[in-house]
């Protein structure tokens, strides 16, 4: 009994402070509400590549070493750090099922690769093929500065909602003041995939240009957001 008394109290208490002081909550304001949006397309600088190896793929019955020296010779070729760009992901073998079935032990090695642009992507297809390494796949693709491009987007969604909000108040001969309520809002991140384009060559079928590698492109990431906002209506 004496806690409700107590916790009447306090909201008659709670009720006077605002009617003194005369202020509203928002919900008793006039306000504007409206969704601001906003899109960005980026160009990926970040191609991520998985390369496998596998011992029982090779016509000439190489090694593994065998392979990854001629694998590390073509991506020094088109400039690659190995250090920084190059990493291995797996090293398996049957050898248990050398044991069980007596077959050759095959061995597999998995690597991940960087490259940073879509000219280098397409020397490396072209460099790996012709040394017999064709178990290549584009896992994803990322840009060095996406959390920054988050940001800006999310940005130019709350600007974009005050814009609109400007022209919807003057249309009704009035104004917005501050934002009183911005929403969490959601973002959407699709992902880029890739693109080959049609080489055109031309009476050159015996030329280096015949021999050049494919050229690819990305299609850009696209980052949208939505974000709810409400504004004094004056």
């Amino acid at each position: 009994m004496k806690r409700l008394i107590v916790m009447s109290l306090a909201l008659i208490l709670t009720q006077s402070i605002f009617a003194q002081s005369g202020t509203k909550n928002f919900i008793d304001q006039n306000y504007i509400e409206l969704t601001g949006k906003a899109k960005i397309e980026v160009v990926p600088d970040e191609i991520y590549l998985n390369i496998d190896l596998r011992e029982k793929d090779n016509k000439d019955k190489e090694s593994i070493a065998q392979l990854e020296t001629k694998m590390f010779r073509a991506l020094k070729k088109i400039g690659l750090d190995l250090e920084k760009q190059v990493k291995v992901l797996d090293f398996t073998s049957n050898f248990q099922s050398y044991w069980l079935k007596k077959k050759d032990v095959m061995k597999s090695k998995s690597f991940q690769v960087l490259v940073h642009d879509t000219k280098t992507l397409s020397n490396l297809f072209t460099l790996l093929e012709k040394v017999d390494i064709s178990n290549i796949r584009i896992v994803r693709v990322d840009h060095s500065k996406i959390e920054e491009f988050k940001k800006e987007v999310k940005v130019k969604a709350i600007k974009n909602a005050k814009t609109s909000a400007e022209v919807l108040a003057q249309a009704v001969d009035q104004e917005i003041g501050r934002a009183i309520y911005i929403g969490q809002g959601y973002l959407n991140q699709f992902e880029a995939r890739p693109m080959a384009k049609r080489m055109m060559v031309r009476g050159m079928a015996n030329s280096e240009m015949a021999d050049a590698a494919p050229e690819l492109e990305f299609q850009k990431i696209k980052l949208e957001h939505n974000i709810m906002v409400r504004f004094e209506l004056k």
